[in-house]
């Protein structure tokens, strides 16, 4: 990673991580529904995949790109929550300047990864809603393997080039971290030398340009598909084709939303705890909603997860009949 790189190691080899520190009677209280959080995250994300890899029903592009989009999610996390639980219990939370540049690295890859791939979603609804007819020529298993494909690589690029960005910075100390995890503000705010506010600036538009472009082709998606659905005569017709949409709709709301009050908050001075709590928003509690909204919200997949949990149900107490039977008969 450090080859890969070139990082600049400065005068500082690690950072401590002071994020949670305002809370020191609220760190037990905070591991403990954390940790629930991201079990449950990872529990119902697994469950997606489980049950679209399971149901041939749900072999479609839309449900291919659901299933990426969990993968990501779970990469994310796993980037970020677990060193921030082991940091709740721990009294020595310092972590090493490759660590923090690997950290950083991994959380924009799969976090933009995670942007491109509701965009691409946002497309299918588009190609499935305005143009039904072409919708097996446009979203062929080819083409749908190449736009998660240009995803994951778009999110590796934005990974390296913030990474690269920050990391060839130079870090006199002090070396604490005003976060729970190696995020671009506070780790500017460590750096020293003239270049340092044209890196953040130039780090920042990347990153605007970057949400913003894929806003705004959702937005375009969603104002045809809009304009295709008030066109549908019956209001059966209008409900069902809206229906489709809703779940990717609002973890675009959700994500978007959390997403623009981190980049495009005020840059003025900011509290620890009010960082702190924001952090939480976008690294914890979004990834927990996303698939609660997608197990709610869409009914095909939700009858679908009924169907697998309860199939694995069956055969298990068939499996403990069997094998009272086997005892009882010797």
């Amino acid at each position: 990673m450090t080859a890969m790189l070139g990082l600049n190691h400065s005068s500082v080899s690690e950072f401590i991580l002071i994020g949670f520190s305002p809370f020191p009677h609220l760190q037990l209280m905070f591991f403990l529904l954390f940790l629930l959080m991201y079990l449950f995250t990872l529990l119902g994300n697994l469950l997606i995949m489980t049950t679209i890899w399971g149901e041939r029903s749900l072999h479609t592009p839309m449900y291919l790109f659901l299933c990426a989009l969990s993968i990501s999610e779970i990469l994310y996390t796993f980037a970020i929550v677990p060193r921030m639980l082991a940091d709740l219990l721990s009294t020595h939370r310092s972590i090493a300047f490759v660590a923090c540049a690997s950290q950083m690295y991994f959380s924009f890859t799969f976090g933009f990864t995670h942007s491109f791939l509701l965009t691409v979603m946002g497309y299918d609804r588009y190609v499935a809603i305005c143009h039904p007819l072409r919708y097996n020529v446009l979203m062929s298993p080819r083409g749908c393997a190449c736009l998660v494909a240009w995803s994951w690589t778009g999110g590796s690029v934005m990974g390296l080039v913030v990474t690269m960005a920050i990391f060839h910075l130079t870090f006199c100390g002090p070396n604490e971290v005003h976060h729970f995890f190696c995020h671009v503000p506070p780790l500017v705010k460590l750096a020293c030398g003239s270049n340092v506010s044209t890196v953040a600036l130039g780090v920042g538009l990347v990153c605007i340009m970057a949400l913003l472009g894929c806003c705004l082709l959702i937005l375009l998606s969603y104002a045809s598909i809009i304009a295709t659905i008030l066109r549908i005569p019956s209001a059966e017709g209008r409900h069902k084709a809206f229906s489709t949409c809703a779940s990717h709709l609002t973890v675009v709301v959700v994500h978007y939303g959390f997403a623009s009050v981190v980049y495009l908050k005020s840059k003025g001075p900011q509290s620890l705890e009010g960082d702190t709590l924001m952090g939480v928003t976008y690294t914890v509690l979004t990834p927990f909603l996303s698939p609660i909204i997608f197990s709610l919200r869409n009914k095909e997949l939700k009858s679908a997860m009924k169907r697998t949990v309860l199939s694995r149900l069956l055969l298990q107490s068939s499996g403990r009949g069997w094998f009272h039977g086997r005892e009882c008969g010797g």
